[in-house]
């Protein structure tokens, strides 16, 4: 696997090998040994798999208590993907970093506890996985708004409409107002 660290250094885009011919292909979506060697010695709790129609944002979340850090890859389709910093102690507090994963690039990124994490959906339709390393509590759960103009992702919106949301994603707060990790 080759990992490289993003423009914050935390956050890593993941391109497995694969091992491809003319009857499909193969490749290790995770490897606790591979990981750990390059610096990522990670406990996954739990796998979710959500399917999203074209124009779909989710996001950005995360959880104040219990933060998850995520291993996010597409198996079908294809999204703009992004991460946002939330530790005030962090030099990179409020900035994102985002990467078009696709199951033809099978590319996958790692978003560490104390980030907010969100998608959009570029292609038709999209099956998104990823793999958590607290459970989900949904009690803890915050929503920081997809357009915060303190952020101000570059989402690559498909011919400038404006996204699907779901209502608590479109009631997200303004990174000023959220709370936020250390």
């Amino acid at each position: 696997m080759k990992m490289e660290a993003l423009a914050i250094p935390e956050v890593f885009l993941i391109t497995p090998r694969v091992f491809g011919d003319a009857r499909g292909f193969f490749m290790e979506s995770w490897n606790r040994r591979a990981f750990a060697d390059a610096g990522l010695d990670l406990d996954f709790v739990q796998d979710n798999h959500s399917r999203s129609q074209q124009g779909v944002l989710r996001g950005l979340h995360y959880q104040i208590r219990q933060p998850q850090g995520k291993l996010v890859r597409v198996v079908s389709g294809a999204v703009f993907d992004v991460a946002v910093d939330l530790r005030r102690s962090s030099p990179y507090f409020g900035q994102w970093v985002g990467a078009t994963l696709s199951a033809e690039n099978q590319q996958m990124l790692w978003v560490p506890p104390g980030f907010a994490h969100g998608f959009y959906v570029l292609s038709e339709s999209a099956d998104f996985l990823y793999k958590t390393t607290e459970f989900y509590v949904p009690e803890a759960e915050r929503c920081v708004l997809w357009n915060d103009p303190d952020i101000a992702v570059d989402w690559p919106l498909l011919a400038g409409n404006p996204p699907l949301l779901a209502g608590k994603d479109a009631a997200g707060l303004a990174l000023s107002a959220c709370e936020t990790f250390p």
